[in-house]
């Protein structure tokens, strides 16, 4: 001030005084779902406690129930709900009316250390500490109440012989356990997880307060608090500090910022934070977090402009390569020196029974948590947390891989297939030592039965006139012996004979089964459709191909149980003599659906389905020529994981493909090959009855 401003003069000095009589008592109240104007000032308060600890608060307020806004029918059902038709001390609210209402706070900020209540008289402004500024907000725990009385009616209507129960009690084992020693790792999971919080938060003890309100002569006195005493002014001395050192007090470097920010809980990854690491750390933190991913989204999660080259290389250095995914490698998930969480079996240990079940996903899409066990002969956890990480548990076939091969990546990078396929060789050859076993342990068994044999009606027909001819002969010798009478007779018993329509072949070839799809047994396909390999026979029939392609762009995805419906009205609708079909079996329906550019869908109906076995093969139209294809083959791909899927699954699984995707390309994609039942999606004639 020594320069002097004159166009900015002191007008007035004002002395600033610090009051401390309620530096550890003062709260500031918000009520953020109320207009300022519409303060609670005179509104009754019927009761307040608070935790100091934990600065937690809780008012009860009444409600005016005489108003003309209130609906009395609706507060005599909540308070029905609430407490039921009894009447005891602890009933919510004991007028059989919700007549009042509880506000329970929240922290508005952890640190307070800026906030401040002032006041300003005759000159001085008295300045008092904030304790802490706490949001109160309506609490809608008598709604718990009220489930609780409902869960306790029900199990009092379904209660039985309670003395047949404590009889069944005591003629049960009983397992001792002995706790593990915790480890300091598992002791911090501990005390961070939600739980234990809780359960801290409900060992403090409330304080039951008494509430005056804003013209109560006991508020007018502790408001006077608020103001410095006369003792402790002649206690305050002027301001030395430099204007430096003044503005440091008030505004506090950054780094006392970020000592009070809050953490993130451990399993959320920040994508901002991420993407200040090197690539390789990227590259790491991402395969440690997801497991298994295909190598186009991890290229959709990094920076646009990412090298793939280079991301290649840093893929290589921390996961392998499985089935055209890559999976993280068993010693980034359990380095050295570290124990199994869940029984302390040492990470060398981990790794090679991780190692085992990656290399057995090499080999085939399912496998069984039995003969995994059986041969790691490592604790049940352990096992279920290494198929967890790549798998999912399907109904009577183990635990399947979770993710398609991915097909296009080998074929876009066939060195790095090669490479990784080399080291799979030289992991193959220490597990064999280390778990004594050798690959053909593991190989499919190929059976001896002869394949079965594609016979049309034509071949059946023209077989049994074959065999009729050749008995010609036979035939007239017995029509001449019988001549007398009896020729007439005799000739019509031969003609109702049943013709013989069964193949030449029958005697030395087993029939084909109605349940396999095309009559050949499944090849062991990476993809999602097991059954679409080609067809050994002849190409189906004009006709026949002209109907299938006509019935499935019109209806787009079928099963076979309605294929064969809408194929019987089209042979019915055909004038007499006008047929060009000959006998077609449901084989020949199914090769002539995969001639004709539709693929079947391995829906993965539940056990219990009470679907007959020609509803549970489904077949949807794969290529058009249009844009829209892909939408559809994505859609066939949400159905391979369940049978129903809610709408917004879908929409998941195509925005994370295709990008945005309009309303009305998911409204006609769900038009063309969906049903929907109870707020759940089912393809076209899959809804279970």
């Amino acid at each position: 001030m020594a320069s002097g401003d004159d166009d900015d003069p002191i007008i007035e000095e004002i002395d600033v005084y610090l009051a401390k009589s309620l530096a550890d008592k003062l709260y500031l109240f918000q009520y953020p779902v109320r207009p300022a104007t519409m303060t609670y000032d005179d509104v009754n308060h019927l009761a307040a406690k608070i935790k100091p600890k934990q600065q937690r608060v809780e008012l009860e307020i009444a409600i005016d129930t005489m108003s003309p806004n209130y609906c009395r029918s609706k507060g005599e059902q909540t308070a029905l709900n609430v407490d039921g038709t009894g009447y005891d001390e602890t009933n919510t609210y004991s007028t059989k009316l919700m007549d009042k209402q509880t506000f329970s706070s929240i922290q508005a900020t952890t640190n307070t250390s800026r906030y401040a209540a002032a006041v300003f008289r005759k000159g001085e402004l008295h300045v008092t500490p904030l304790t802490g500024i706490l949001q109160m907000r309506p609490s809608f725990s008598y709604l718990d109440k009220a489930d609780n009385k409902t869960r306790e009616r029900e199990a009092a209507n379904e209660g039985g012989d309670s003395s047949q129960d404590e009889a069944e009690e005591e003629a049960k084992a009983i397992t001792v356990r002995f706790a593990r020693p915790e480890s300091e790792q598992a002791r911090q999971r501990r005390i961070q997880s939600y739980e234990f919080l809780q359960k801290k938060q409900a060992e403090e003890p409330w304080v039951h307060l008494q509430y005056h309100g804003v013209k109560d002569g006991r508020s007018e006195h502790e408001r006077q608090y608020l103001f410095c005493q006369t003792a402790d002014a002649s206690e305050n001395s002027e301001l030395v500090k430099t204007p430096k050192e003044y503005l440091t007090m008030l505004m506090p470097p950054l780094a006392e910022e970020k000592a009070v920010k809050p953490v993130g809980p451990s399993n959320v990854l920040s994508m901002a934070q991420l993407r200040t690491l090197p690539l390789g750390e990227q590259v790491k933190t991402l395969m440690k977090n997801v497991k298994v991913m295909p190598f186009a989204n991890l290229m959709g999660l990094l920076a646009s402009g990412t090298d793939s080259t280079s991301v290649l290389r840093c893929i290589q250095q921390v996961a392998l390569l499985v089935q055209g995914n890559w999976v993280v490698k068993s010693d980034v998930l359990y380095p050295k020196n570290t124990c199994s969480p869940h029984s302390g079996v040492p990470a060398e240990v981990l790794c090679r029974g991780r190692d085992f079940v990656m290399w057995r996903f090499t080999l085939e899409r399912s496998v069984m948590r039995k003969e995994i066990t059986a041969i790691i002969k490592l604790p049940p956890e352990d096992v279920k947390e290494f198929l967890e990480h790549v798998a999912a548990p399907r109904v009577n076939r183990g635990w399947e891989f979770l993710l398609p091969t991915d097909l296009d990546f080998i074929k876009k990078h066939p060195d790095v297939a090669h490479r990784q396929h080399m080291l799979w060789l030289g992991i193959q050859s220490k597990l064999e030592k280390v778990f004594n076993f050798s690959k053909e342990d593991f190989t499919p068994k190929i059976t001896s039965q002869p394949e079965p044999v594609h016979v049309s009606g034509e071949q059946r027909l023209r077989a049994a006139q074959e065999r009729a001819q050749a008995n010609q002969p036979a035939l007239q010798k017995e029509l001449d012996a019988r001549r007398g009478g009896n020729g007439v007779h005799v000739k019509q018993e031969l003609l109702d004979e049943p013709m013989d329509t069964s193949s030449p072949c029958s005697s030395s070839s087993p029939s084909i089964p109605n349940g396999s799809v095309n009559g050949y047994p499944s090849a062991t396909s990476p993809d999602f459709d097991h059954a679409n390999g080609g067809s050994p026979g002849n190409a189906p029939a004009p006709e026949l191909q002209d109907f299938v392609i006509n019935t499935f762009r019109k209806h787009f995805v079928l099963t076979l149980n309605e294929l064969k419906r809408l194929f019987n009205l089209h042979l019915a609708s055909i004038p007499a003599g006008r047929s060009v079909f000959p006998s077609i079996s449901d084989h020949m329906l199914q090769d002539a659906i995969l001639h004709c550019q539709c693929k079947q869908i391995m829906v993965p109906f539940p056990a219990q389905s009470t679907a007959a076995h020609d509803e549970q093969k489904v077949f949807g139209v794969w290529e058009t020529g249009d844009d829209f294809d892909k939408h559809r083959r994505l859609l066939y791909e949400v159905f391979t994981k369940s049978y129903r899927v809610r709408r917004n699954i879908i929409q998941a699984r195509l925005t994370q493909e295709l990008g945005d995707v309009s309303k009305a390309d998911m409204d006609r994609l769900l038009s063309e090959c969906c049903s929907s039942h109870a707020g759940m999606w089912y393809l076209k004639g899959t809804i279970q009855s």
